[in-house]
């Protein structure tokens, strides 16, 4: 697969796609291109950056980036964390590879964006309730605030790095996703996840074109600051695409290169699945990757069992709430809408896309498929929510290995890579 430059004019920079890991010379090279075609000498520049739940470069890149623009009057980095919880000072230099200390590295501020506190937000205007009605086919109408954190308002320069992936919201991660959910108000995070979760995470995952992937780029130009995405494609741990430009052109090419490599195609479904969860899923919340990934390729009444002995907590911000809900599919909540509108519509996204497609007919709700939990939340508190519950110390992974041809699929280090039934 080749990407041309004269076809990707909103391109500054790239690598050439390919198999191996790029060298931190070739990261430099591709940020030096595109950084010279952005004179930034003394501006303010604002660099968000994924947190720890995702694989990317991100201490290659703040050493780069801080080389590179020695010339700005500050560069200053934001954690877009949406509704993730704040990353201390330890969990931050373990992020940027250079200590941390009081929000600050060297000479350089970190923020954690913090999404319940009023006082973070600016509101830019809105998305009219005629728009979100177009962008949702007429699923939704309603008007939408459009806040995000303050801070993109104090500099000359925002610079998005983060890693694109297939994901269950909005299609593929990165770009503009960034702003909504990364820095934004929870109205937008709300009627995005929402958004989503009518059309149903198998139905949008792994899509380029998406209506929340068009209403939050719509969002997103309500920013007047200038914007550079460095656009990074991984594969595993391994760096292997690298691509510069604005926040749509360079996220496309990364895109392209991410469902060659991010999706596998399997000819049959399968009837049972390990997801193997790293520990950069801290709770279920995040580590519930292992089933958006996995779902598209699992027979009806088949099951995926999320193993993860590390996890303890269902939701560190949510669980709460999910403790109230449980974990249902869509129709579950279409159907009784009335008593359940008033939760956040995030966390009811979140319910429905962990348990996966169903239906609700009758009183009676039947799951697709079983989700299990392997992890060290209790077999009650997952009875409680609706999930499955295995003895993580009962399993047995390498039982589970090279057992395709038997409906069996082992996943490690599972949650980025995409399972799907190959067309035809």
């Amino acid at each position: 697969m080749s990407i041309e430059r004269e076809n990707m004019p909103d391109l500054l920079a790239f690598s050439a796609p390919r198999s191996r890991a790029m060298t931190d010379d070739e990261v430099r090279a591709v940020l030096k291109e595109a950084l010279a075609k952005v004179d930034l000498a003394g501006r303010r520049v604002l660099v968000l950056l994924p947190d720890s739940t995702r694989t990317a470069p991100v201490a290659l890149q703040f050493k780069l980036l801080n080389e590179l623009l020695a010339k700005a009057a500050a560069v200053d980095y934001l954690v877009a964390l949406g509704t993730h919880m704040p990353m201390n000072d330890a969990a931050l230099g373990k992020l940027l590879g250079a200590p941390v200390a009081d929000g600050r590295c060297g000479q350089h501020r970190v923020f954690n964006h913090q999404w319940n506190k009023p006082e973070t937000f600016v509101q830019l205007g809105a998305v009219s309730a005629a728009q979100v009605a177009k962008f949702s086919s007429g699923m939704l109408s309603l008007d939408v605030p459009v806040r995000v954190n303050r801070l993109v308002m104090e500099y000359d320069q925002i610079i998005v790095c983060g890693p694109v992936f297939p994901h269950e919201v909005v299609g593929f991660s990165g770009g503009n996703k960034y702003f909504f959910p990364g820095i934004a108000g929870a109205e937008m995070i709300n009627v995005t996840h929402w958004m989503g979760a009518l059309l149903t995470s198998m139905a949008t995952i792994g899509a380029a074109d998406t209506p929340m992937r068009r209403m939050i780029d719509h969002a997103a130009g309500l920013i007047p600051t200038p914007k550079l995405d460095i656009a990074s494609v991984m594969h595993g741990r391994d760096l292997v695409g690298l691509f510069a430009g604005t926040m749509t052109g360079a996220w496309k090419a990364a895109v392209e290169l991410s469902a060659a490599l991010d999706i596998i195609y399997v000819p049959t479904p399968f009837t049972r699945v390990l997801a193997v969860m790293p520990e950069l899923y801290d709770d279920l919340w995040t580590g519930a990757k292992g089933m958006y990934k996995t779902e598209p390729a699992v027979a009806d009444g088949g099951e995926v069992v999320i193993y993860a002995p590390h996890i303890t907590e269902v939701s560190y911000a949510h669980g709460h709430i999910l403790d109230e809900i449980g974990y249902h599919v869509r129709d579950y909540f279409l159907a009784q809408w009335e008593a359940f509108k008033k939760y956040p519509w995030g966390v009811l996204a979140h319910s429905t896309h962990v348990r996966g497609g169903g239906t609700f007919v009758g009183g009676v709700e039947k799951p697709r498929i079983n989700v299990t939990l392997a992890t060290s939340i209790p077999a009650e508190r997952c009875r409680k929510i609706g999930l499955g519950y295995l003895d993580p110390a009962a399993v047995k992974p390498e039982q589970w290995k090279g057992r395709e041809k038997e409906g069996i699929l082992y996943v490690p280090r599972a949650g980025e890579m995409l399972y799907r039934i190959k067309a035809g």
